[in-house]
């Protein structure tokens, strides 16, 4: 089995279709001076739920490490905007549970 390597810039058009989640890969350049930069897709990933949290939580955790050694800085919550509501606790869905959505 071949590995490539792809280099991301983020994710675009997140979609959850019959227990799987789809997103795009993309690139973002500026293509011009004084012009907004423009993403471009790269590729496309399709992960089950289990397997999107599971790297959710690998990424938290890197994003964690990387406060801890102060390469990253949390954001003071007092001097933001009052912040929304706590979202609940996030569980994967049965596979008879789950539903058509767009993220």
């Amino acid at each position: 089995m071949s590995q490539n390597s792809i280099f991301v810039d983020g994710f675009d058009n997140i979609t959850l279709v019959d227990g799987v989640v789809r997103f795009d890969l993309i690139t973002v350049a500026q293509t011009a001076a004084n012009t907004p930069p423009t993403p471009s897709k790269v590729g496309s990933m399709a992960m089950s739920i289990q397997g999107f949290l599971r790297s959710a939580d690998q990424l938290n955790q890197v994003i964690n490490k990387m406060v801890e050694q102060g390469i990253l800085k949390r954001n003071d919550p007092a001097a933001a905007a009052p912040a929304p509501a706590p979202a609940p606790a996030i569980a994967a869905p049965s596979a008879s549970n789950a539903k058509t959505t767009k993220a």
